[in-house]
């Protein structure tokens, strides 16, 4: 099954409403969920023990105050689209696309995340200074995740 008819399909699946579709051609079927299996979230929750980490910083006095900007940075976050491989450049010995204190423009390129073997650019939706880059290079992210901070 083509890849433009797949995004396609989850484009559509997002603008419905719909929880699940199912699609067959022939041999070749496909289907999209909004809710993961039950099997599949397993795997899943291995990024929550991850994101856990900062808990015990705000046990401590001191790191109070640091723990409090990262929501107020949730709003000027750039998110990942889709769930995939990040890459800071075009190739492993090119210089990142962008790094801390780098000026950007809305439409310019932040980062290329790789899925299903193929390579998406990732575009700024807004103007400003990269402030945080919170992915590192060649690892997985997640939909949602935050990659980085503009402000």
């Amino acid at each position: 099954m083509d890849i433009r008819k797949i995004k396609k399909l989850i484009e559509l699946l997002e603008e419905s409403g719909i929880a699940e579709l199912e699609i067959s051609e022939g041999e070749e079927s496909v289907r999209i969920s909004r809710q993961p299996r039950v099997g599949m979230q397993q795997p899943m929750a291995m990024p929550a023990p991850v994101v856990h980490v900062p808990a015990p910083a705000p046990a401590l006095a001191a790191p109070s105050p640091a723990a409090a900007p990262p929501p107020a940075n949730e709003v000027n976050a750039v998110t990942a689209p889709m769930v995939g491989t990040f890459y800071a450049s075009s190739s492993p010995g090119a210089k990142p696309f962008v790094e801390i204190g780098t000026e950007v423009k809305v439409g310019q390129v932040l980062c290329i995340i790789e899925a299903m073997k193929m390579m998406n650019q990732i575009e700024s939706d807004k103007a400003g200074r990269v402030t945080a880059v919170l992915a590192k290079n060649g690892e997985p992210v997640e939909f949602g995740q935050p990659l980085f901070v503009i402000e």
